[in-house]
């Protein structure tokens, strides 16, 4: 079983930057991906980037590309997701995942293990 912990979500400003964390913890393979989504109120959970296991392979949603950035610490077992030039539109529940295998995954069934989720919310 594995266990994710994100955090750094908040209230912030349009224009502001915010860093999410999200810790794993517990029975990690070799190789896995994380995943960053997003779910917003009435809306269905939607990807927001993936990053493979050794940082090869990057994926980022058209919504947020240019404008996001995800990062990994495998020492750590911690991935990042810099959020820079923050729109009101970005606000929502932000998840991690681990999806067992390499590459890099943009559908949510794919992943094996989730977050709590934190909140973001981007005031105009």
């Amino acid at each position: 079983q594995v266990q994710l912990v994100e955090s750094g979500g908040g209230l912030v400003q349009a224009g502001d930057s915010l860093r999410l964390s999200c810790a794993a913890s517990g029975r990690i393979s070799s190789n896995y991906a994380w995943g960053w989504f997003r779910q917003a109120a009435g809306k269905e959970r939607e990807i927001v980037g993936s990053i493979s296991w050794n940082g090869h392979m990057i994926y980022y949603a058209d919504a947020v590309k240019d404008r996001f950035i995800i990062s990994s610490d495998n020492t750590k077992n911690t991935v990042y997701l810099q959020m820079n030039s923050l729109k009101p539109e970005d606000t929502a529940v932000y998840f991690c995942a681990i999806s067992v295998g390499s590459g890099y995954y943009t559908r949510a069934p794919s992943y094996d293990f989730w977050g709590q989720g934190t909140r973001v919310t981007v005031s105009s």
